[in-house]
């Protein structure tokens, strides 16, 4: 075992082969499903996938794992969804924890769910986040074929294609950076099988199979899986709740994460709190006004940005920031609420 700032890292024995596994927090067990890349020192140096991971860990010990094959875990031997689920049972044996929440996103929805079915007295609760029944449904089949050829053949440009799906949000910067994180935590071959496998995921017995309380969450506009997925996933688990949430990025800790941490601590039984009423339009800067006031034009964060020297990222920060202390959820909306607020005002 060695240490990793403030997350312990272990490694255990597995049915696919040593795993590296970290815990953090504490209190009652939460276990997280792997991610389609992880990497569990270099995702922990995100502050925030780090704030994201603490604000859950405020209330559960938070249990992550890389697959086999990914980041810390060794190679193994090759594992299907059935074989994860194995290899996650094995993981909450060596940790030793009785009973355990489950959090599963985008493709480890579907062992999150394998595991809840085949083990309902082990797992009290089941949250998942931007999944689906189907990989197959998640983009034509021609677009599917295209990025898993895009990766076998240049790991490189695969990987930046993947980056403007999953942070689409993002600057260029920061999208190099999640591409070069992706080309850290695996290589080509294991990146390419890997997509191959997600787009032939099947999860429809599994979901059905479930009995714990399932909790179901999406973002509308998911830019990597389509919200219509996860109303499907929502109707296929016995007596599921299905909780929409705002924003296009696909991961969790992207875009506005607290309220995507909160939804997700509430499902597993664990009410956060309510918020105080926002600050209101007094509490808009200057920037943050004269940045609403271009949204109100038309223009793009790329745009706005080009004209006020800043980067897209920044704007959209700016933008959030006063959706926020204007307790809107829209862009649209918060341009509205300034116009209303001094509709005379000048920049």
């Amino acid at each position: 075992m060695v240490r990793a700032e403030d997350q312990m890292i272990h490694r255990v024995r597995t049915v696919g082969g040593e795993v590296a596994c970290s815990v953090v927090g504490s209190g009652p067990a939460l276990l997280i499903g792997g991610w389609w890349c992880s990497h569990l020192i270099l995702n922990w140096k995100d502050p925030l996938f780090r704030a994201f991971v603490s604000r859950l860990a405020t209330r559960f010990t938070v249990i992550r794992y890389d697959q086999p094959g990914r980041g810390l875990s060794e190679a193994g031997v090759p594992v299907d969804a059935d074989g994860e689920i194995a290899v996650t049972a094995d993981i909450v044996d060596a940790l030793g924890f009785e009973r355990v929440a489950v959090l599963g996103a985008s493709s480890g929805s579907a062992v999150a769910a394998g595991l809840a079915a085949r083990l309902p007295r082990r797992v009290h609760r089941l949250v998942l986040y931007g999944s689906f029944a189907r990989g197959v449904d998640i983009a034509p089949d021609g677009a599917r074929r295209a990025l898993v050829d895009a990766i076998s053949a240049h790991w490189g440009l695969g990987s930046r294609l993947l980056a403007d799906v999953f942070v689409p949000g993002a600057d260029s910067a920061e999208r190099e950076r999640f591409a070069r994180f992706q080309r850290l935590s695996a290589t080509a071959e294991q990146a390419a099988r890997s997509l191959a496998a997600t787009y032939e995921l099947d999860a429809t017995e599994y979901l059905a199979a479930v009995t714990v309380p399932t909790t179901v969450l999406h973002r509308r506009d998911d830019r990597a899986v389509p919200f219509a997925l996860g109303l499907d996933v929502a109707r296929r688990v016995p007596r599921a709740s299905f909780v929409e949430l705002y924003g296009e990025d696909h991961f969790p800790w992207r875009g506005d994460a607290t309220s995507v941490a909160d939804a997700i601590l509430r499902g597993l039984g664990y009410p956060v709190r309510a918020e105080p009423a926002p600050p209101g339009p007094e509490a808009v800067t200057e920037r943050e006004r004269e940045i609403l006031r271009l949204v109100a034009e038309g223009l793009t964060d790329a745009q706005i940005g080009e004209r006020l020297t800043l980067s897209p990222h920044t704007v959209h920060r700016h933008v959030a920031n006063a959706r926020t202390k204007l307790g809107v959820r829209s862009r649209a909306a918060a341009s509205a609420a300034i116009r209303k607020d001094r509709p005379d005002r000048t920049s």
